[in-house]
């Protein structure tokens, strides 16, 4: 463990119409856990998708959204949720959108980090948001358990999403500088690996192999073509509801709504020379300088 770095410890609750993170004060940890942990649409499904696809050495059927729950989602509560969990026998691999305070952190499990610039992010989250129908709205303004204001539909003007989302700091989900900024901290820290959306964009082969060597996964070399292919976009699009919370049914258009395009840079075309410094701007004041490069471009996480 680096001297520099201490391990984290709980230090609040975050609910709201998607949270309840009372749930890891519950869980039992296993010594060989795996958690994927990101602000959100930044590549969590896909790297779920990875780490099955390791684990399991290729299988097309696994539910890979089943087999790697979204622990702090607030549907199913809790009391449904853990139980599941607990009666996993094989490697469990947990989803959370929490910034490191808001969660219990082990000093056995293994981390993974995955980031992606805030603008990809927004235009991901505009995709889930517009698509999304009424039975999403009623699972998360409607069930027990809500803290909080409801979440309503976004506007037409993506504009108009992206400057709400900047001047409310991550609204109408949660805080995005504060995730960002905790799971930063923690990169010295033998047990957590940053992992970029762009990175997996470049080199997704070479990233797995890393990705592997991290876990402790041995690679089946037979199966590798196999285990790579079940991890492209393309393949998972064709099969979205394996990968997709809740088999996609809270999308009218389908589980491949969710999946979308995988790209970058949908922005550019949108937003101003001006609104993009001032984003540009926002990021090193909120993260510093190499955080803000780091996540604008994947490079400088391992420097240190």
């Amino acid at each position: 463990m680096s001297a520099k770095t201490p391990w984290p410890q709980k230090t609040r609750e975050l609910h709201n119409h998607h949270f309840d993170s009372t749930i890891w004060n519950d869980l039992r940890f296993r010594d060989d856990d795996i958690v994927i942990a990101t602000y959100a649409k930044s590549g969590t499904t896909w790297t779920q998708q990875i780490v099955a696809q390791l684990l399991f050495s290729g299988d097309p059927d696994l539910a890979v959204a089943e087999m790697s729950p979204w622990l702090d989602l607030r549907v199913p509560p809790k009391a449904e949720k853990l139980p599941l969990v607990e009666a996993q026998t094989h490697r469990r691999f947990l989803k959370t959108h929490l910034p490191v305070d808001a969660l219990r952190f082990s000093p056995q499990a293994k981390y993974l980090y995955i980031g992606r610039d805030a603008r990809d992010v927004v235009w991901s989250m505009y995709n889930h948001h517009v698509n999304a129908n009424e039975t999403w709205y009623a699972a998360l303004n409607d069930t027990p358990g809500r803290v909080g204001p409801t979440i309503e539909p976004p506007p037409a003007d993506i504009r108009r999403y992206w400057r709400d989302w900047m001047d409310r700091d991550g609204h109408p989900f949660w805080p995005f500088w504060d995730n960002v900024r905790s799971w930063w901290a923690l990169r010295d820290l033998p047990n957590v690996r940053f992992v970029h959306f762009s990175t997996l964009k470049r080199d997704m082969p070479g990233e797995m192999r890393r990705i592997a060597a991290f876990l402790g996964i041995p690679i089946d070399e037979a199966r590798w073509e196999r285990i790579v292919e079940q991890c492209s976009f393309d393949w998972m699009k064709r099969n979205a509801a394996k990968s997709v919370p809740a088999g996609g049914a809270f999308w009218d258009a389908g589980a491949e709504v969710f999946i979308n395009k995988g790209v970058n840079g949908r922005w550019r075309d949108i937003l101003t020379t001006e609104e993009s410094a001032e984003y540009e701007s926002r990021a090193v004041a909120e993260l510093g300088a190499a955080c803000a490069h780091w996540l604008a471009t994947g490079e400088g996480a391992d420097d240190s």
